[in-house]
């Protein structure tokens, strides 16, 4: 079992949660340790390294908002980036509320990460099971994410994009209507930018237009 982890949460109760569970439930000896910021983390994990005593496991969030200090890092995947450069060997088990399978499956393939788990009402158990598994050199991913959807590939064609943009621009699906007539671009009914809209909401699971351009602009589509 690991005997050094590093935690790393933009929350203080969040962190204590974190490693109080480690502490009593993975009942071996091991130091735990906490940061709140991206920063903090980078410079423990540097400082472990430069003393021969390295972390064998960094557990992060991906998001972590704004707060006193001026920040370099500002997110988890930024955090990981850089301490893979340093340590490539280094486990790492993402904890984050996130659960597009997308944007999840990116973390494994080239953040190079060993376990997933999201945030939830079996949250702490998820973890714990997630790092007895990392241990084994197998990995993890919360059983509710299903990355078989991030292997079917999905791509936005010339007519997908206009419409996007123009949503994105703020039109309304009327007068993205008028401006594919004066371009002549065919298909150009409402009715038709209304279906296609609909089947990218589907296939991108996505609440409502704002919802499908986030998450478009987020896995970098548009």
């Amino acid at each position: 079992m690991f005997k050094k982890i590093l935690v790393s949460e933009d929350f203080q109760d969040t962190n204590k949660g974190i490693v109080n569970a480690l502490e009593s439930r993975l009942q071996v000896d091991c130091i735990i340790q906490e940061e709140l910021y991206c920063d903090n983390t980078f410079n423990r994990f540097k400082t472990a390294i430069a003393e021969g005593t390295p972390y064998e496991l960094l557990i992060t969030d991906l998001s972590f908002k704004e707060g006193p200090i001026t920040r370099k890092l500002t997110s988890g995947q930024e955090l990981i980036k850089e301490v893979r450069q340093i340590d490539p060997s280094i486990n790492i088990i993402v904890n984050s509320m996130v659960d597009d399978p997308v944007e999840i499956n990116t973390l494994f393939t080239e953040q190079k990460i060993n376990g997933y788990v999201c945030k939830g009402r079996n949250g702490l158990n998820e973890l714990i099971t997630a790092i007895h598994e990392v241990d084994q050199n197998r990995t993890y991913v919360s059983p509710q994410i299903n990355l078989k959807k991030a292997n079917t590939v999905f791509e936005l064609d010339e007519y997908d994009l206009i419409i996007l943009k123009d949503l994105a621009d703020g039109f309304t699906k009327k007068e993205i209507s008028e401006k594919l007539k004066k371009k002549n671009v065919s298909p150009n009914s409402e009715s038709t930018i209304d279906k296609k809209v609909s089947r990218l909401f589907d296939q991108f699971e996505a609440r409502n237009t704002h919802h499908l351009i986030a998450k478009l602009i987020k896995q970098g589509k548009i």
